[in-house]
């Protein structure tokens, strides 16, 4: 019973403080990380329903690729983290937002391009747009 408890504060403790300095449990910073999770719910589905992704050479899933995406991922939180930060610093609160608005429409074209490779019809607009931007990112 003591090592639940000690377990359970410790976690708390642990949990509570990496929500201080990702800057609070709102609703951007949740939405973020509903993102984050449907993009790679929906990656897996990708290679492993699918076998259509483009992070493997075979479209299959791969422990390495899905440890590269968890990686990416982790790597959002700590930008959001550092914004946080430099939002206290500063004395402003729009860095942290900005950070999580990038890439919230990063995590909405992942999951739009995953969408195709699992056969979706997709609006042309969204796939012009998507295009669009890809090029745009190839070119810079």
């Amino acid at each position: 019973m003591a090592y639940k408890l000690l377990f359970c504060f410790s976690a708390g403790s642990v949990g509570s403080w990496v929500v201080y300095l990702v800057g609070g449990w709102d609703t951007a910073f949740l939405t973020l990380l509903l993102f984050m999770a449907v993009d790679y719910i929906t990656g897996l589905v990708v290679a492993g329903v699918f076998h259509r992704s483009n992070k493997s050479e075979t479209g299959s899933l791969t422990s390495k690729a899905g440890w590269k995406g968890l990686c990416r991922k982790a790597m959002v939180v700590l930008f959001v983290l550092v914004g946080a930060q430099l939002d206290r610093v500063l004395g402003c609160d729009y860095i942290r937002n900005a950070v999580i608005f990038g890439f919230l429409s990063n995590e909405l074209l992942s999951i739009v391009e995953n969408a195709g490779l699992m056969g979706l019809p997709l609006p042309k607009a969204i796939t012009n747009a998507l295009e669009a931007l890809q090029s745009q990112s190839e070119k810079e």
